[in-house]
């Protein structure tokens, strides 16, 4: 056990599914998993370790934003030895071109967070996918005729800016669209040589100002999910 997850020593498979939400993390674990059982309630954070196509797989809930992200891919990679994590989870688009449902590839991570500046003093690290998983989902996607977009993310610090205008400079750099979690999912991945990948289905759009419905977003996220654990 670890302080935050409370699995025994090969409960945790090698490939993690990291939804922020533990609820959505029970979802995917009731939709795709065979024989899963729930092996984390520490803090309500839910974790389930089952079969998928006859391969062992987990999925936990890891809150939202880095420090708490962190805090469980820390234990997870550590304490549990996972060599893959996934991140499935909701962003909101920067682009006109990026819209709703959209699933959208992390190639790479953009911060306004400090984590990396804290670890890199007066430099810059660039928090990037693991090019194998990448090209496993790209492959799926074309096999199963989805579209994606792939490219550069902002993992933000701030939910609600004060500054409504904030998201365009980002949008001029080519930005995608913006999340909580991704350059510190990348950047742990790096350190510890394990592989990561980001996959985000678009639900509301700063352009825009459109957003999905409860109902519009669980039948996204399937596809999203499916997407994930094809690359097993």
């Amino acid at each position: 056990m670890s302080i935050h997850l409370a699995a025994e020593k090969g409960e945790i498979a090698e490939t993690v599914l990291l939804p922020g939400d533990p609820l959505r993390a029970k979802w995917i674990s009731e939709t795709f998993l065979k024989d899963a059982f729930c092996y984390n309630q520490v803090r309500g954070m839910l974790g389930f370790t089952g079969t998928y196509q006859g391969k062992p797989v987990s999925v936990q809930g890891s809150g939202m934003g880095i420090p708490s992200t962190l805090v469980y891919c820390n234990e997870l990679i550590k304490e549990y030895g996972v060599q893959r994590i996934i991140r499935v989870g909701s962003a909101g688009s920067y682009q006109p071109d990026v819209h709703l449902n959209d699933i959208v590839i992390a190639m790479s991570a953009s911060t306004d967070s400090n984590t990396n500046a804290n670890r890199f003093p007066n430099a810059t690290f660039a928090p990037t996918v693991s090019f194998g998983l990448f090209q496993k989902a790209v492959r799926y996607s074309q096999e199963h005729q989805i579209p994606i977009k792939a490219g550069n993310v902002l993992s933000s610090d701030t939910f609600y800016d004060d500054d409504p205008e904030y998201f365009k400079q980002w949008a001029d750099y080519g930005v995608l669209c913006v999340e909580m979690e991704t350059a510190g999912i990348y950047s742990l991945a790096a350190k510890y040589r394990i592989e990561a990948l980001t996959l985000l289905t678009i639900s509301d759009s700063l352009v825009t100002k459109e957003e999905l419905s409860h109902q519009e977003r669980e039948s996204s996220f399937t596809k999203m999910v499916e997407m994930a654990l094809a690359t097993l």
